[in-house]
């Protein structure tokens, strides 16, 4: 297992919204460079804190997997006092595990239960 330091240091990803189907679906992001997972996913270079943007989410191959929303927060003003990306997708298992498994190829990894709020504190 990684120091401390260093496990809080990775960038973590996690479905937010409840299990099942529903017409949107949440994906949350957060770590300390959130730089390569926006690029990776949305291909956007920027994103200004606190506005919702309708996006296009793209696969490695460059195909679109999804549309939908994404928020950016910068940290320290985010609830983990990290930079969070809220992503917001259409609510299918399929696709929010797509999304997720898209987050993880881009270097994030999974969040452990409970580890939003133990970053936040």
């Amino acid at each position: 297992m990684k120091a401390t330091t260093e496990y809080l240091a990775d960038n973590i990803v996690a479905i937010a919204s409840g299990a099942g189907y529903a017409g949107v679906g949440v994906i949350r992001v957060s770590g300390a460079n959130l730089t390569a997972v926006i690029a990776g996913l949305i291909r956007k270079d920027e994103l200004k804190p606190r506005l919702a943007y309708y996006v296009d989410f793209y696969a490695a191959a460059n195909e679109i997997l999804d549309s939908g929303l994404v928020l950016f927060f910068r940290g320290p003003k985010s609830f983990t006092g990290e930079d969070v990306l809220e992503i917001q997708g259409h609510g299918s298992p399929v696709v929010l595990n797509m999304l997720l498994k898209r987050c993880l190829e881009l270097g994030c990894r999974m969040a452990e239960a409970g580890e939003f709020t133990k970053r936040a504190y």
